[in-house]
């Protein structure tokens, strides 16, 4: 995508002076891979617009920071099952392993996520 397309589909992100404002680098993360997913195909903007405005519709507490970027990440993976990239009972487990790791991590210190077993 074209910088000025993408400047035109990232209206509601929260911004600041020098561009988006991430509350933490998982938000960072979320928007790079949507990014990079879109680049190769895997949906177009139309379909994530639809996908994020509806999660976005369905925010309870738009004065949470974080709010927006919560559904952007359920948008994404909303996005990933519907399109067969990942199966949702994954991206479950997957957001469990990594809560489960961000408790017992210190604060500062790298998240590191267990590695997967071998199918």
């Amino acid at each position: 995508m074209r910088a000025p397309d993408l400047a035109l589909a990232a209206i509601s992100i929260p911004r600041g002076d020098h561009g988006p404002v991430f509350p933490a680098p998982w938000a960072a993360r979320a928007f790079a891979l949507a990014v990079a997913l879109n680049e190769r195909g895997v949906f177009t903007w139309s379909e994530w617009s639809e996908a994020l405005g509806a999660e976005v519709a369905t925010l309870s507490d738009a004065a949470d920071p974080e709010a927006y970027w919560r559904a952007w990440l359920a948008a994404l993976e909303s996005l990933l099952a519907a399109k067969k990239v990942a199966r949702s009972a994954d991206l479950v487990k997957l957001r469990e392993a990594w809560r489960d790791a961000a408790q017992r991590t210190p604060h500062g210190q790298p998240i590191e996520l267990p590695a997967a077993p071998q199918a």
